[in-house]
C-alpha cells in the first residue's frame, strides 16, 4: 500500500470514530439535582449547562491555582481518558478559570458557572479548594471513577453559589494508638475530609496501647512503646495483662519523614494536623519505656487491651518528667505546624500521685491542696512551655478540674457542660460530645452492626448536633470553634472497618459545622446523602447503610395491656414492609402504615424494601405477654439512682438493648436485688424468666445466683428454684434470659433474689441489670 492510500484509510477510519461518536443532548437541571453537602449558604440554580468536554482548558497562574487544576484535571484523566490542559493564557470559550477576591473571608468561595466558564473565586488557598470540591459535587458521579466510563455527559449546572463555613473548627479525631493504620490510610482520609470541607485532623498518636511517632531522643518510645503483645483474638476487655519481659510484635509507628509526609498532604487539601500527646495518663506505652518516668518506676508492658483505672501515669513531682515531655513536645512542634498541641488530660487515677514522696514534695513547695491541684499544675506548667514556643495548648475538659492555663483551649467530650463551662471563663472551646460525636459508638441495631465500644450515635442524630447550645450567651459563642467527631479505635481494627464508622456520619457532621443552621433540614439532607452514598460506592468506600435499618419504637400500655409498636427508619418516607407470626417474610410482607397494636405475643419481621426487595438487614422481634405484666413490684432493695426505671420497669414486656442507658432497665450497683411481685390472684405458675445483660467493660456482670420462691399469702414463701453461675471474663456485650422451671404450682407472689458479684476480680465495683421478670 502506498503512502497515499495509507494516509486515505487513516482519514476514512477517523471519520468513521468520529461518526460513530454519539452527541449527548445537554443535561436540564433541575433543583433536585443539587445535592451538595455540606449544603452552601445560598445557591442560584440559573438557566443554561457547562459542559466538560476534551478541549476544555483551565485557566491558571498561579502555583496554587495549578496545583488545584491539576487535581481536578487527573480526575477527568481517570474517568473519561482525557488529559485536559492548564494554560496562562485566557481561553475565550469552555474554561475553568480562578479568581482572587480579596473582600471574600478566610475559606470562603463563590462559584459562578455560566455555559462558556467556570469561575472560582476566593481570598486563600482554603476557598480556591473548596469550592472545586463544590463542582466535583456537581460533576456526574463518574467522575470518581479510576477506570473510563462511557458515555456520560460531564455536564454543570449553571448556578450561582456564594459559600463559607460557620465554624473555624471542622474535625476528625484518629485514634492510631489502640490500633495503628497505615501512612495509606491516614492520606486517603485527608482526601476524604477535604471532600466534605473538613479542615482538621486531630491525631491521637499516643495511648496507653502503642506510641505512634518516632521521637529521635527517646528511641525506646517506639523500639518498645509501639508494639503490645498480639491478643487480637481475644476481645478488647478480655485480654490479660502483659509483662514487661514479653516481646511485642503488634504494632507500629510513624517516622519523623512519614509524619512530614502527612502534614504536608494535608496542607495542600487545606487540612491542619493536630497532634495529640497524652499527658499525665493514658501512657503506660511510654512508661513501658522509660519506667522512671512513673512515681512507682516498676518495669511494665505495654498493655493489649483495655486498661481501667489508668494508673500508670506520669510522675508530677520528677523534674525529669518534665524535661522529657518538653523535649518530647520540641521535636513533635517541630514537624506539625498547628497552633494547637493537644495534651490530652482525661480520665487520669491518681492514686500513685497521692503516696509518691516526689508528688508530695510538690504539692508542699506549690501550695496544693490535693491531687486534683496537682494535675492542674501539671497542665499548667505545660501550657506556659508551649505557649513559650509560640502554640497553644488544648485538652479534654478534665483540664478545667483544679483551675485553667488562660492561654489553654478545652476539647469538651462529657457532654457540653466543659464547654459552656470554658466559653464563660473566656476559653476557646471545640465541642465534641459523646452523644452526638463518638463514631465509634453503634449506628444501627448492635445485632446487626459490626462490634463497637458501645452506644448509639446514629447518623441523624449526629445531624443534630449543634456546638453553640441554648444558654449560651452570645460572648460565650465567640469561643466556640466549632466541633468534631472521635474515632477511638478499641474496637476498630481494620481499615475497611474504620471507614464503615466514619461514612456516612462524616457528612452529617460536615453540614452542622460548616452550613447555616437555618439551611440545615433532615428531609432534605436524607435526599443528598443518598445521592452521595452513590458516589460512595464508586470511591469503593466501605459506609455504612445503617440509616436503611428498620427500627421500632415500642410503648406499653400495661393496664390494658397492650403494646404499641411505630416501626420506622432514619430516612423519612421510607417503603417499610413486615409480616406478623407465622407470615412468610418477604413473600407475604405488607406495606407498614401506622403503629401497630399487640395484645398478645407476637413475632415480627420487618425491613425497608427497595425495588420490591428487602434491605439486608430484616428487623426481628418477639413481643412476649405474661401473667406479671404491670403488677406491682414491692422492692427489698431498691434500684440506684442512675437506673431507676419506673414502676413497671421490669413488668412492661419492653425489652432493654445492649445499649444499657435505652431507659429500659432496672440496675443494682453492688447491691443484691431482692423484689416481689404481686400476681393479684392465685395463678398457675410453672416458669420465671429473668432478662440480664453483662458488659464487662462498663462494670455490668451478669448475677453469679438468682433464686425464684412462690407464696400464697406473702409471707410463707417456698423456693422452686435457683440457678448458680460463676463469675467468667466476658469481653463482649451480651443478653442473656436465666429461666427457672419447676413443677407447676399455685401462688399469689412471686419473689425473685438475684446475688450481684459485688466486685469483679480485676477490682472496683460491679452493676447487675436487669430488663424484664417474666411469669408463665
Amino acid at each position: 500500500m502506498n503512502k497515499a492510500n495509507l494516509i486515505l484509510m487513516f482519514l476514512l477510519i477517523s471519520l468513521l470514530n468520529v461518526s460513530c461518536q454519539k452527541e449527548l443532548p445537554l443535561t436540564t437541571f433541575t433543583q433536585e439535582d443539587i445535592t451538595i453537602i455540606p449544603i452552601p449558604v445560598s445557591t442560584e440554580l440559573r438557566d443554561g449547562t457547562f459542559r466538560f468536554t476534551k478541549n476544555t482548558k483551565f485557566y491558571a497562574t498561579e502555583s496554587t491555582h495549578i496545583q488545584l487544576s491539576e487535581a481536578l484535571a487527573s480526575k477527568f484523566e481517570k474517568a473519561a481518558g482525557w488529559k485536559l490542559s492548564i494554560t496562562n493564557e485566557q481561553p475565550e470559550r469552555n474554561y475553568f478559570q480562578w479568581k482572587k477576591d480579596d473582600s471574600l473571608p478566610e475559606e470562603a468561595y463563590t462559584l459562578e458557572v455560566t455555559s462558556d466558564v467556570i469561575t472560582v473565586a476566593a481570598s486563600s488557598f482554603s476557598g480556591f479548594l473548596y469550592g472545586m470540591e463544590t463542582v466535583r459535587q456537581l460533576l456526574p458521579i463518574a467522575i470518581e471513577s479510576d477506570n473510563i466510563i462511557a458515555d456520560v455527559a460531564w455536564d454543570l449546572p449553571a448556578i450561582y453559589i456564594t459559600d463559607q463555613p460557620r465554624f473555624k473548627w471542622r474535625g476528625l479525631m484518629l485514634d492510631v494508638s489502640r490500633h495503628f493504620f497505615q501512612k495509606e490510610y491516614i492520606l486517603k482520609t485527608i482526601d476524604r475530609l477535604a471532600m466534605f470541607k473538613m479542615n482538621t485532623l486531630h491525631f491521637h498518636l499516643v495511648d496507653d496501647q502503642g506510641w505512634r511517632i518516632e521521637i529521635k531522643k527517646y528511641p525506646k518510645l517506639t523500639q518498645v512503646g509501639a508494639w503490645r503483645v498480639d491478643h487480637e483474638d481475644k476481645h478488647w476487655n478480655a485480654r490479660p495483662t502483659t509483662t514487661a519481659d514479653e516481646k511485642g510484635t503488634y504494632g507500629g509507628f510513624y517516622t519523623q519523614e512519614d509524619i512530614k509526609e502527612i502534614v504536608d498532604y494535608a496542607t495542600s487539601k487545606g487540612i491542619t494536623v493536630v497532634p495529640e500527646i497524652e499527658m499525665p495518663a493514658h501512657v503506660t506505652s511510654a512508661v513501658a519505656s522509660y519506667p522512671e518516668l512513673s512515681c512507682h518506676e516498676r518495669p511494665v508492658g505495654v498493655p493489649s487491651g483495655g486498661v481501667w483505672p489508668i494508673t500508670d501515669i506520669y510522675c508530677a513531682g520528677k523534674e525529669s518528667t518534665f524535661e522529657f515531655l518538653e523535649d518530647v513536645l520540641t521535636e513533635v512542634m517541630d514537624l506539625f505546624p498547628s497552633k494547637y498541641i493537644h495534651v490530652g488530660g482525661d480520665e487520669a487515677t491518681k492514686t500513685e500521685w497521692k503516696k509518691c514522696a516526689h508528688c508530695q514534695e510538690r504539692m508542699k513547695n506549690e501550695g496544693l491542696a490535693n491531687v486534683e491541684e496537682l494535675q492542674s499544675y501539671f497542665i499548667q506548667r505545660m501550657e506556659r512551655f508551649i505557649s513559650s514556643k509560640g502554640r497553644s495548648l488544648i485538652g479534654w475538659d478534665e483540664i478545667l478540674e483544679g483551675g485553667l492555663a488562660p492561654g489553654a483551649a478545652v476539647m469538651s467530650w462529657r457532654g457540653f457542660d466543659g464547654g459552656i463551662e470554658a466559653s464563660a471563663d473566656g476559653h476557646h472551646v471545640v465541642m465534641t460530645p459523646g452523644s452526638h460525636c463518638y463514631f465509634d459508638q453503634y449506628q444501627g441495631a448492635q445485632n446487626a452492626e459490626p462490634l463497637a465500644i458501645g452506644g448509639h450515635v446514629t447518623l441523624s442524630k449526629v445531624y443534630e448536633f449543634d456546638p453553640i447550645v441554648p444558654g449560651m450567651t452570645a460572648k460565650q459563642a465567640t469561643y466556640v470553634l466549632g466541633g468534631q467527631a472521635n474515632l477511638w479505635s478499641e474496637y476498630i481494627t481494620t481499615e475497611s472497618h474504620s471507614e464503615y464508622m466514619i461514612f456516612p456520619r462524616l457528612a452529617a457532621l460536615s453540614e452542622t459545622v460548616w452550613s447555616p443552621k437555618d439551611k440545615r433540614n433532615w428531609n432534605d439532607f436524607s435526599r443528598r446523602v443518598q445521592v452521595m452514598f452513590q458516589r460512595f460506592d464508586i470511591m469503593g468506600i466501605n459506609y455504612a447503610k445503617s440509616a436503611y435499618q428498620v427500627s421500632a419504637e415500642l410503648t406499653s400500655e400495661v393496664t390494658s395491656p397492650k403494646v404499641i409498636m411505630d416501626l420506622k427508619n432514619e430516612f423519612p418516607g421510607g417503603d417499610i414492609r413486615y409480616v406478623l407470626n407465622d407470615g412468610i417474610f418477604p413473600s407475604e410482607a405488607k406495606l407498614y402504615t401506622a403503629p401497630l397494636e399487640i395484645t398478645q405475643s407476637t413475632k415480627i419481621k420487618a425491613a425497608l424494601f427497595q425495588d420490591d426487595k428487602p434491605s439486608e438487614v430484616v428487623y426481628e422481634n418477639i413481643i412476649r405477654f405474661h401473667k406479671a405484666i404491670g403488677k406491682k413490684i414491692d422492692y427489698a432493695t431498691k434500684p440506684h439512682e442512675w437506673y431507676p426505671g419506673n414502676d413497671s420497669t421490669l413488668v412492661d414486656v419492653l425489652r432493654g438493648t445492649k445499649n444499657f442507658h435505652d431507659k429500659k432497665w432496672q440496675a443494682w450497683l453492688v447491691d443484691d436485688m431482692e423484689l416481689t411481685i404481686d400476681l393479684e390472684g392465685i395463678n398457675k405458675v410453672s416458669k420465671v424468666v429473668i432478662g440480664t445483660m453483662e458488659n464487662q467493660g462498663s462494670g455490668i456482670y451478669y448475677p453469679i445466683k438468682l433464686e425464684v420462691m412462690g407464696s400464697e399469702d406473702g409471707k410463707n414463701f417456698v423456693s422452686v428454684g435457683s440457678i448458680e453461675r460463676a463469675y467468667k471474663n466476658n469481653g463482649y456485650a451480651e443478653l442473656k434470659e436465666f429461666e427457672i422451671t419447676f413443677k407447676e404450682q399455685l401462688f399469689r407472689y412471686i419473689k425473685v433474689k438475684g446475688t450481684n458479684l459485688g466486685h469483679p476480680p480485676h477490682g472496683g465495683d460491679s452493676w447487675l441489670f436487669v430488663d424484664e421478670i417474666i411469669i408463665e
